[in-house]
């Protein structure tokens, strides 16, 4: 490996991953920098460009919230990086309006976000991943970070900030019967989906038999795509629960995605705190938007009008074991109301089995003897010891302590200005801050 390249400034803030919660928190230290000072911020992004789940963004999936839930409205209304400035700026104001819906498609959403990404270029970096983050030490004290990252070119290159804001996102979560599948084509993530299925027989319009583990959102969007845009392709829907739930998107309990409620959450004891999660549980994990559910109830129903069994739906199913063979994909899966196993043959599986959020640990591992349990204040900054003068805020791993909003797009305009805010008290509380020659001298 090449030696790592040292850069020569020490930044004011560095971010893990540019996704919407970073391009909110751009925006807000944007607005306030003509006013409490202009900070030198930079953001670190793995992928190639920006892309918001690009390879899930099938041409039928739309937004599950509104689009005034954009990265500015409910902080700033009249910020020109609002989703309505965007449609205006395109010429299709009047279109969406027409429309009659709160809810625009994804694949619209996702340009607005690269929209507002591209007025952000001199910021952001694409095409690096961090690998880790380093403390600076100075007087057994931890001065500043070290931002370690490699480019598409494999090159080592190493930063230093005094603050840093992990917004990593989720990691594919693979349960244990498919982890062995890591290098099959034939097996994959819905995180991976559009990239896959290019790849597919079924693109050529060759029969395939795929089956799709799951029964929330993703797993729904994806039988939806295929059922649409594969005619050949017969699909499995395979899922432990009894039925496709539908999401609660009920005035009264959106409102536990509201900043007033995260105000509550984080009051309550860790209890309370798990409690109240688990009783909007409903709201987001393993549901289904009702129209969609509606959709997939009628292709069944007219499977039955006609006698045509095109698709199955699996319901009670677990899935036990799964191997590879030349002839596809065995799932040995059993009827969790009879006990039944059976073994079934596929061409592909698709895991729309959801997302983890463990890379804050790994990525901070370096600092654990300063990080504790990695809990955070109400401004989302990590507590440590007094031993760490540098701030750490997390953006969609605070579920437990902020709720259920965390993970969402709900509230990133009013996260993203509390985070900034802080931001600038922790700039001005720094003290006799050490200059900055002494720290790039520490971080060597």
């Amino acid at each position: 490996m090449t030696q790592a390249i040292a850069s020569p400034i020490v930044h004011d803030l560095i971010g893990i991953g540019f996704g919407p919660s970073n391009l909110a928190l751009a925006i807000a230290l944007q607005e306030r920098g003509p006013v409490q000072g202009e900070l030198d911020v930079l953001f670190l992004d793995k992928q190639a460009d920006y892309r918001w789940h690009g390879n899930t963004l099938v041409t039928q999936s739309e937004l599950q919230i509104s689009f005034l839930k954009d990265l500015v409205t409910l902080r700033n209304p009249t910020s020109p990086y609002s989703f309505v400035n965007y449609l205006k700026h395109h010429g299709r104001l009047v279109d969406f309006i027409n429309l009659g819906t709160f809810y625009p498609c994804r694949m619209e959403f996702n340009d607005y976000l690269r929209w507002v990404a591209g007025h952000f270029s001199a910021q952001s970096r694409y095409g690096e991943e961090v690998l880790r983050i380093e403390p600076v030490l100075h007087n057994q004290q931890v001065e500043a970070l070290r931002v370690i990252s490699r480019d598409g070119q494999g090159e080592e290159l190493v930063r230093t900030t005094r603050s840093l804001v992990v917004s990593a996102g989720g990691t594919a979560r693979i349960p244990e019967a498919f982890k062995a599948f890591k290098d099959d084509a034939r097996v994959f993530h819905h995180s991976q989906y559009l990239e896959r299925m290019a790849g597919q027989p079924c693109v050529k319009g060759q029969p395939m038999k795929i089956a799709i583990i799951g029964g929330g959102q993703s797993a729904a969007e994806a039988f939806i795509d295929l059922n649409d845009s594969f005619p050949s392709v017969q699909v499995d829907m395979i899922l432990r629960g009894s039925a496709l739930k539908p999401a609660d998107d009920s005035p009264f309990v959106n409102e536990v995605f509201s900043p007033e409620f995260t105000d509550l959450v984080f009051q309550q004891p860790h209890s309370e705190r798990e409690r109240l999660v688990n009783e909007y549980h409903n709201t987001n994990y393993s549901v289904v938007d009702i129209d969609l559910i509606e959709r997939i109830y009628g292709i069944f129903y007219r499977q039955k009008v006609s006698g045509i069994a095109r698709h199955a739906f699996r319901t009670l199913t677990t899935v036990e074991k799964a191997t590879a063979t030349d002839a596809g994909v065995e799932l040995a899966v059993r009827n969790n109301a009879t006990g039944e196993l059976t073994v079934r043959r596929y061409d592909a599986v698709v895991l729309a089995t959801g997302y983890e959020r463990q890379m804050h640990r790994t990525l901070l591992e370096p600092l654990a003897q300063y990080l504790g349990d990695f809990e955070v204040d109400r401004n989302y900054k990590l507590i440590t010891d007094e031993r760490c003068k540098a701030a750490i805020y997390m953006q969609g791993f605070c579920q437990a302590s902020h709720g259920l909003s965390d993970t969402l797009l709900s509230i990133l305009p009013v996260r993203a200005d509390e985070i900034a805010g802080s931001l600038y008290e922790h700039g001005n509380n720094r003290g006799q801050a050490r200059p900055v020659r002494d720290l790039l001298l520490a971080a060597v």
